[in-house]
């Protein structure tokens, strides 16, 4: 939802090969999440070339190859990876 917002802010569509998991916090840091390795093998099979996760969400979790993830603990650092 934070994305769609930012998006709509900046007047730029996000690219649709991205997805997102987390939670956000009030003050803009992203939260982990359950089930990670799910989350992120199920955005592969759906066809999405990239993930953005909660930073340090990945630990002891074996990722999958076919898809780039990018791992933020702030909103603006996912900001930064979308727009640029």
């Amino acid at each position: 939802m934070i994305c769609a917002i930012l998006s709509s802010n900046v007047d730029m569509a996000v690219n649709k090969s991205v997805c997102f998991t987390g939670e956000v916090g009030l003050s803009g840091e992203i939260r982990q999440v359950t089930r990670i390795d799910q989350r992120i093998s199920e955005a592969q099979k759906l066809g999405f070339q990239t993930i953005i996760v909660p930073a340090n969400n990945l630990k002891g979790v074996h990722t999958a190859s076919g898809i780039k993830i990018i791992e933020v603990s702030k909103v603006e650092e996912a900001f930064s990876h979308l727009f640029g």
